[in-house]
């Protein structure tokens, strides 16, 4: 049998190296943050509109970035209905997000021009998050200027103004979105500490027949609140030992 001597010293070495490691590692991911920001979007999805609307489902949205310079696109998050085309039985439902679903036909055109590689939708999509706090990042270059936009619907939201059946026209909500989708949009500097509140550019109605535009607002009443709060900051990014 080998025996193992076990001294006051050589457990004091070994505590020692440990926390050296550890203390390393730390030094380590919080090096990797420096002179790096994100913009972090977060919002709170109201719990009491969305089980009031006939389908009790959260809402569909969606969130990019535009280089007001370039005027170039990079979708941050949508929930995976939308990126997906998961309609249950639908094929599409352009009045979902009307404003992201043109951005993302012509992002998708581009990178075949250029003969990129398309991503996997998995990279920009989520489960629709439940009623309550959300929040995604991306990371930025510090000092860069961006557009914020966020776009959201809550199918089955109706009221007088948007009601699921109009016995005027005789027609019903086909494709059960109810008021109209909603577009936020804020500009940002990406400076550690900056933080906007997004303001509703205006909603997105198809008025013509002959494509969605963006209107002020009007008839619109519990959409507005969907998100009960809603803000976009820039922060460092979270330290991490591992990872991007």
């Amino acid at each position: 049998m080998i025996k193992i001597n076990v001294t006051r010293r050589n457990i004091l070495i070994a505590i020692t190296a440990f926390f050296l490691i550890a203390a390393s590692a730390i030094f380590y991911a919080y090096a990797r943050t420096w002179n790096k920001t994100e913009i972090e979007f977060g919002l709170v999805i109201d719990e009491q509109i969305v089980y009031r609307s006939t389908y009790g489902e959260s809402p569909t949205f969606a969130i990019w970035i535009e280089d007001p310079e370039s005027a170039r696109i990079q979708t941050i998050f949508v929930t995976n209905r939308a990126a997906l085309g998961d309609w249950e039985g639908k094929a599409d439902v352009p009045a979902a997000l009307p404003r992201w679903f043109e951005i993302d036909r012509a992002e998708q055109q581009r990178k075949k021009r250029l003969k990129t590689e398309i991503p996997e939708r998995l990279a920009i999509t989520g489960a629709t998050p439940q009623p309550g706090y959300f929040s995604t990042r991306v990371r930025v270059e510090p000092g860069s200027e961006w557009i914020c936009w966020i776009e959201v619907n809550l199918a089955g939201d109706y009221n007088e103004s948007f009601p699921e059946y109009d016995p005027v026209a005789m027609t019903h909500d086909e494709y059960g979105t109810g008021q109209p989708a909603l577009l936020y949009r804020a500009e940002i500097v990406a400076e550690e500490g900056n933080m906007k509140l997004p303001e509703i550019a205006g909603m997105l109605v198809n008025e013509s027949g002959e494509g969605f535009e963006l209107r002020p607002m009007k008839g619109i009443t519990t959409a507005e609140n969907i998100f009960s709060e809603i803000y976009i900051r820039v922060v460092r990014p979270k330290p991490k030992i591992i990872g991007n």
